[in-house]
């Protein structure tokens, strides 16, 4: 594996002022959001608001009359995924400029004193772990297992060190419907724990997806991914094992109706019959684009189908 000091004195030469012919223009709020890894903050806001509606519709409540409690729980949600993204850029400095999807944000780039990102670090997840501790107890307690999750047992002691990083950091990929549930009921329905699986399984055929496109990068960069030390065939392989994990999980969300379980099921199908068919591919970069953009639609469809068909 690379030797880390040596990465970290390369990250702080690279990042002195002056060094970087090439850094992009950007302005102030640009870093900001790439500080906080916007897209990531984006995605989780969906798992979490589907989460919440569903504790709502199951529960009777309204929504109109729980607009406060949807507040706390999305910004709060939004806010200890930023302020864990941001923490995880701080720790991470000295490894990202070897990485092209990396190279370019500000705590490599030096646009940004790390102190700054630490101290922001910290100050959203309070503020976040503040607004969902507004919900209820539950909610919160789950939002620090969270931010303990991804900062602490992933990026601080697996990511670097284990291949089973990816798997240990999707307990953290998985929380944000159980808290969206918690927020608003502390008693954690077991629909919720069904998101929380769906969640759990879908991370790592996505994750190895993008490992394998990666490849290179994560290899110089010293990260044991799994394509990295296992290589593309038990990669491969792996990512089926996980999407076959998917296959009995409709019949968790029966609750849902007869629409969403014949939904559920085409998409696990869907995404099978694409790995299998990658088999025949002599390409397996293209086989794992393929594979990665069908994750990212399978998982916005399925979470936004489940909010639309409670309110037909």
């Amino acid at each position: 594996m690379t030797n880390t000091k040596a990465l970290a004195q390369a990250s702080i030469k690279n990042s002195e002022p002056g060094l970087h012919a090439d850094i992009p223009e950007t302005s102030a709020w640009k870093d900001f959001l790439a500080l906080i890894k916007i897209g990531i903050v984006n995605s989780n806001m969906i798992t979490t608001f589907t989460g919440l509606w569903l504790a709502l519709h199951f529960s009777g409540a309204s929504f109109l009359k729980n607009l406060d409690t949807v507040f706390f729980a999305l910004v709060g949600s939004a806010l200890i995924i930023a302020g864990s993204c941001s923490l995880n850029n701080y720790i991470d400095r000295d490894i990202d400029h070897l990485m092209e999807r990396t190279k370019s944000r500000p705590t490599v780039t030096g646009k940004v004193n790390p102190k700054k990102v630490l101290l922001l670090g910290f100050t959203l997840t309070i503020l976040g772990l503040t607004f969902l501790a507004l919900t209820t107890f539950t909610a919160a307690l789950i939002g620090l297992f969270g931010i303990f999750a991804y900062v602490v047992l992933y990026t601080m002691l697996s990511k670097r060190r284990l291949v089973s990083n990816t798997i240990i950091g999707s307990f953290s990929g998985a929380v944000p419907p159980l808290i969206g549930w918690a927020a608003l009921d502390g008693n954690l329905d077991p629909l919720a724990w069904t998101l929380f699986l769906i969640m759990f399984i879908w991370q790592p055929p996505h994750f190895y997806s993008l490992a394998m496109k990666r490849c290179e990068e994560y290899r110089r960069a010293g990260i044991p991914m799994l394509p990295v030390v296992k290589g593309f065939g038990r990669t491969k392989i792996s990512i089926m094992l996980w999407i076959l994990l998917l296959m009995p999980m409709p019949y968790f969300l029966t609750e849902l109706g007869a629409p969403l379980v014949v939904l559920t099921v085409i998409l696990n199908v869907g995404w099978l019959a694409l790995g299998i068919k990658g088999y025949k591919m002599k390409d397996d970069l293209k086989w794992a684009r393929m594979m990665f953009v069908y994750s990212l639609n399978y998982l916005t469809i399925l979470f936004v189908a489940m909010v639309i068909v409670t309110l037909i």
